[in-house]
Formats: C-alpha cells, sequence, structure tokens
C-alpha cells in the first residue's frame, strides 16, 4: 500500500551472475527474487517453487505429550473440557479448531472467549471461576495464557487442570500450568519459532489425532486436512510470518479455502465477492479476515466462532450479512477516530514525537488497534491508542522494525495491569492514575531507542524491470511464489521514465487512482490505492515501484500494476 510519508526506495544488489546460472530454467527475475528472501541453495529454490515444505512432528513442541495425555483422560472419563480462545481471527479460528478436533475424538467441550470491553484480552479470574462452576475441570488456552502467571494460579487454586497453547512472547511471570505449548518457551526446541495461535493450535490437534487409538476409545472421520482451512484463514489473519511450516500450511489451506465445505467459510465468501478459485492470502487479509475480526472488535466474538461451525446454510448466510455490516460499521468508526486520534498527536508545526499516544472515552476498544495500525503508517512511528475508562484503560499499540513495542511495555510493567504482544504490535491495561507516568517513561524509551535513526519508512525493491510482453510468463512464475504475506512480501519491481496517460479517480468517493503508463512500446493498466486525491500531483513522466497482478473484468484477464509509489522521473 502506497505510504503517506517520504518514503526511501532501496533497490536489492543483483545476484551474482554464477548464481544466476545455476538456474536456467527459472526466469532470472524470479531467481532474482528468492536471492533477495535468502533462498538460495538448489533444494531450497527446488522446494520452494514446487511448494514442497514438510510439516514438523508436533510432539517435538515441549509440553505437548504432557497435554494429549491429560486430555485423552479427560475425555476417557468423561470430564467436562473448556475451550479458552481469544477475540480475534487468529483466537477464533483456533477455538473453532480445537473445539472441532475434540468434540470428532467424543469430548464433553464447550468453547470459551471472554468479552473484549467486559473482559479483554487472555483469561480472567471471573471466567474461570464461572467455569469451574459450570463443571469444567481442564481448560485448554488457544491464542492466550502465556502472561497469564496469576490468573493460572488462581484457577490451579480452584481445582482446575490448566493447559496453555500459546505463540506470543514469554514473560517474566510464567504461567505454573500442567502443560504449556508455545514454540518460543524456553527449552522447547521445535524449529520453527513463528507459527500463529491457530498454528499451535492445530499442532496440538494433528498429535491428538496421531494419538487417537491411544486417548479415546471413540473413532473419527475427522483428518487434519479438514482443519487446515481454519488454520490458513487465522495464520494470514495475524500476520505472522509466511515461511518455514507456516508456508506450508496456508498453502495447503489455501486447496481447502478454494473448494470450500464448511457452510460458514461458503458464505463469507459470497458476501465478500470472493469466488472460489480465487482466495490467496491478499482475499483473506482484506476480505475475509477483517469480517471476522469484526465481530470480536464491535459485538461478540462468537458470532464469527458459530459462522466457521455451523452446518445449516440459512444460519450461515445470516451470520455472514451481520459480520459484513458490523465491518462496515468498523470501517466508518476507524475513520472517524483516526481524525481525531490524529489531531491529538500532532502538534500546530505539524510536528510528532518518537512515540505516538492518543486517548479518548469515544475510541472503542475494538478498533484502538486499527487506529494505532493507521498512525504508525502515517507517521512511520510506534503508535499507542487507547480506550479511556473511568478508573483504567484499556491500549492496543503497533510498531515499527526499529523499536520492540513489547520490550518497551516490559520495561514499564510495574505502571500496567497487564501487557503482552509482540515485536511489532502489543496491547495493555493500565489505572487512569498512571497514564502521565506511563506516557512519560514510553516518550523516554523512544526517544532513547529511536533518537539516531532516520524515521523514514523503506520501500524494499526486488528489481528493475522493463515492461514488455514477458511480463506475462513472468507473472505466472512468481505466482509460483505465493502465498505472499509477512517475511515473503510480494515482489516489488521498479520501472523508470514511464509516460503517464490516462487517469481517473475511482471508488465510492474517489479514493483511489487508476491510471495508464507506457514505456513508449506499449500502456499498461496500474491502479493506485488511496492515492485518489492525489491525481492532479501526477508529473508527465514517472519513475514507478509497484507489484504485479491479474484484474479480471467480465472474464477477461489482464494484467496490471499494483502502484507502491511514484516518483517524477529520474
Amino acid at each position: 500500500m502506497p505510504t503517506s510519508v517520504l518514503t526511501r526506495w532501496t533497490v536489492a544488489r543483483p545476484a551474482p551472475t554464477d548464481f544466476l546460472a545455476r538456474f536456467p530454467d527459472i526466469s532470472p527475475i524470479v531467481v532474482q527474487v528468492l536471492y533477495n528472501r535468502n533462498i538460495r541453495e538448489p533444494d531450497q529454490v527446488r522446494a520452494f517453487m514446487a511448494g514442497e515444505m514438510s510439516l514438523y512432528d508436533p510432539f517435538r513442541l515441549k509440553g505437548m505429550s504432557t497435554a494429549v495425555e491429560r486430555i485423552g483422560q479427560a475425555i476417557e472419563d468423561g470430564e467436562r473440557i473448556a475451550v479458552y480462545g481469544d477475540f480475534d481471527a487468529d483466537g477464533v479460528t483456533s477455538t473453532a479448531l480445537l473445539t472441532q478436533t475434540l468434540r470428532a475424538l467424543g469430548a464433553s467441550v464447550a468453547p470459551y472467549i471472554p468479552d473484549r470491553v467486559d473482559e479483554g484480552y487472555g483469561l480472567n479470574t471471573d471466567a474461570l471461576s464461572n467455569l469451574a462452576s459450570r463443571g469444567a475441570s481442564l481448560i485448554v488456552t488457544v491464542d492466550c495464557g502465556i502472561r497469564s502467571g496469576d490468573e493460572v494460579t488462581y484457577g490451579n487454586h480452584l481445582g482446575l487442570d490448566i493447559v496453555i497453547t500459546d505463540h506470543h512472547s514469554v514473560g517474566p511471570n510464567f504461567p505454573p500450568a500442567l502443560a504449556v505449548i508455545n514454540p518460543k518457551q524456553p527449552g522447547c526446541k521445535y524449529p520453527f519459532k513463528g507459527l500463529a495461535g491457530v498454528g499451535v493450535a492445530f499442532k496440538l490437534a494433528q498429535a491428538l489425532l496421531k494419538s487417537a487409538p491411544l486417548v479415546t476409545d471413540n473413532r473419527t472421520s475427522l483428518h487434519e486436512e479438514h482443519l487446515l482451512d481454519l488454520v490458513a484463514l487465522g495464520t494470514v489473519a495475524d500476520v505472522v510470518p509466511l515461511v518455514d511450516e507456516n508456508r506450508s500450511l496456508v498453502q495447503r489451506g489455501l486447496v481447502q479455502l478454494n473448494t470450500p465445505r464448511r457452510k460458514g467459510i461458503q458464505a463469507l465468501m459470497d458476501r465478500a465477492g470472493v469466488k472460489p478459485g480465487y482466495v490467496n492470502s491478499t482475499a483473506i487479509g482484506f476480505m475475509l479476515g477483517p469480517r471476522i475480526n469484526a465481530a470480536g472488535r464491535l459485538h461478540t466474538a462468537m458470532l464469527a466462532y458459530n459462522l466457521l461451525m455451523t452446518r445449516d446454510p440459512a444460519r450461515a448466510s445470516s451470520y455472514a450479512d451481520e459480520l459484513h455490516q458490523l465491518n462496515q460499521e468498523r470501517q466508518r468508526l476507524t475513520l472517524e477516530a483516526t481524525e481525531q486520534a490524529r489531531a491529538q498527536v500532532v502538534d500546530e508545526a505539524g510536528n510528532v514525537p518518537h512515540l505516538l499516544l492518543a486517548a479518548s472515552p469515544d475510541f472503542k476498544s475494538g478498533i484502538v488497534g486499527l487506529v494505532a495500525s493507521r498512525l504508525t503508517e502515517e507517521f512511520y512511528r510506534p503508535s499507542v491508542v487507547l480506550e479511556r475508562g473511568e478508573d483504567e484503560s484499556r491500549a492496543s499499540c503497533r510498531s515499527i522494525p526499529e523499536f520492540h513495542i513489547t520490550r518497551a511495555l516490559d520495561e514499564c510493567a510495574n505502571l500496567l495491569i497487564r501487557h503482552g504482544g509482540h515485536a511489532a504490535a502489543a496491547g495493555f491495561a493500565v489505572r487512569n492514575e498512571n497514564l502521565p507516568a506511563l506516557q512519560e517513561r514510553l516518550q523516554a524509551i523512544a526517544r532513547r531507542e529511536l533518537e539516531e535513526s532516520e524515521l523514514i519508512p523503506k520501500l524494499e525493491i526486488d528489481a528493475e524491470l522493463t515492461l514488455g510482453p514477458d511480463l506475462y510468463s513472468l507473472y505466472d512464475q512468481l505466482d509460483r511464489l505465493q502465498p505472499f504475506g509477512e517475511s515473503n512480501p510480494a515482489p516489488t519491481f521498479v520501472s523508470q521514465g514511464l509516460r503517464v496517460g490516462r487517469w481517473q479517480a475511482i471508488g465510492s468517493d474517489g479514493q483511489h487512482l487508476k491510471l495508464a503508463v507506457s514505456d513508449g512500446q506499449s500502456w499498461w493498466d496500474a491502479i493506485a490505492f488511496h492515492r485518489g486525491g492525489e491525481a492532479n500531483e501526477l508529473p508527465d513522466q514517472i519513475d514507478l515501484a509497484y507489484q504485479l497482478d491479474m484484474n479480471e473484468w467480465n472474464g477477461q484477464k489482464r494484467l496490471q500494476l499494483v502502484v507502491q509509489d511514484w516518483r517524477p522521473a529520474s
């Protein structure tokens, strides 16, 4: 997506000639892209192009054997199991996946997803008390729990056994659970650390299905492949690295999504205008994932859970309609809150601090993360956006590569009620009396970490291209590098000295720009999202940074350039 701040273009260093020569059957541009992503050994290149990434043995995860044994005992004894999830797309898909697996194995199981507003993220003591009073004896968390040490201790006092499955970074207060499954925990020798929450939940499901004869006498027709549609949805929506095992999981999950078995996913795709056979990581990230997330942001995440689990086409259609409406409301609220937050962080001279912090009782907790993302994209600064409550406030944070936001929050732990997250995204709760001190400390940390940094976003460009008829065959080869996402971005190219032809603002309010560019030989369609207001600023000749995409309209396919940035021709 184009940025609204000055961007520094960085063109990758050309791969050595002898390296290019090792792959005569692959386009040199594709080989260059692989080289840029550090995929350089012949076996790596072959496997990546062929999509032949294997899955690791789930029992290599620390804590897996203990978890499988305890769950098996609960199934055999008819104990009540609660699957405790999170309210985002990763957590909802994780909850659906593990609940479906346990039911197939004959377990007595119920899902539980906390309310974002009333309960907040992660385990909470009221929920554990409620689950225990309803007969649960075993709690299995998905996509949460790794920083809930006090809550796990409380659950233990209630007589609950708790199994944590999570992928977030480990805090100083390690939970005293019966078993913890998290590839990031100390002592875990699992070869891949980048699984999403739904990926960790899938590994537990995979281990249970492999051990089915040992954990239950019930036969199940459920196969692990049937769960990979949920894994692809949650993994892409959570923006984890699409490399290594994640790449394999998402590739296989996309096969399932493009021939959808679930009535809810069929209805969701239909309402979003995504046709079977055209689901890719972009469709998940921009069309399907936001609708699943909208439930937990503005209503209840159980709506999205019910969509994924229902077998009734009529109910599926109703759930999909409701999610669509919530997503539209989410877009409106995000736009309004972003304008309000922007006014708080920019001074009269147009300057911004090293870290942006905005707070208001009008900010809904379900959209503060989206607003923080917008601020970080616009100003290239770490951003904290808080919903200010009567006594305490809840915040979401987004950051830039130069600033590890969760480590910064770790330095403020004595001011916080709870916190957790990743390098680039985090959340916390804070008592309002501590807000001034928190803001001052975060700003001091940001100054310390960023004062010597040039805070200008980079646009990483894979290679310079000459436009021509070979672009179609190049696109076909590049398409084999899918799915694109975090750590495997869609390749970006630059072409210089292009002439700008016809252009027009398109979209409901003219927010996008459609144009045509020429290298002097032929004309190519291009689309610049969110830059419709800059149409009158286009020079006659430009250097263009773009990605390749295939646009289908009225049954006809035509290659188009998806604009990332432009400059006056050098």
